[in-house]
C-alpha cells in the first residue's frame, strides 16, 4: 500500500445526512439565503466530515504543530527540540496565541500532525501524527 493509500484510507465520505440536517437549520435561519456567501457551503461540508449539524457549543483555536525536514539542512534559526518546548507552552497557556484566544473566548487545541519528539498525553492536545516531521 502506498504511503498516500494509508493516509487517505481513513476518509470517509461526507455524511449526507448531516449536511441536508444543517441546510434545512440554516434555511430556519434569520438571514437572507446566501447572504454569508462561502461560509454556508463550508458549515454544510464541515457537517459532511464532522457528522455533526450543530454549532460546536465552545469556539477554538486549532493549531496543527509539526516539524519540518529542512530543519535537518540548518536553514532554520531553532532545532527541532523548540516545537516540543512550544507545544509545552500552548498547552499551558503561556504563549501569545492563548491571550489571544482568551481575549476571544475560544479553548487552544493543539493537533500534533508531525512533531518528532513524543509528546505527553494531554487533554487540550490531539495525537493525529501523520509522520516524524517532513522529509
Amino acid at each position: 500500500m502506498s504511503d498516500l493509500e494509508q493516509l487517505i484510507g481513513p476518509i470517509a465520505p461526507l455524511d449526507e445526512d448531516a449536511m441536508e440536517r444543517a441546510r434545512q437549520r440554516q434555511a430556519r435561519l434569520t438571514k437572507p439565503p446566501g447572504s454569508l456567501g462561502r461560509l454556508e457551503g463550508l458549515s454544510l461540508q464541515l457537517a459532511g466530515i464532522s457528522g455533526c449539524s450543530r454549532a460546536y457549543p465552545r469556539r477554538a483555536v486549532v493549531l496543527a504543530v509539526g516539524d519540518h525536514g529542512v530543519a535537518e539542512e540548518g536553514v532554520s534559526p531553532y532545532p527541532q527540540s523548540v516545537t516540543a518546548q512550544m507545544v509545552a507552552n500552548f498547552l499551558r497557556g503561556g504563549a501569545a496565541i492563548n491571550v489571544l484566544a482568551r481575549g476571544a473566548s475560544c479553548d487552544v487545541l493543539v493537533v500534533d500532525v508531525g512533531v518528532v519528539a513524543d509528546l505527553p498525553a494531554h487533554p487540550r492536545l490531539l495525537a493525529r501524527k501523520i509522520a516524524r516531521s517532513t522529509r
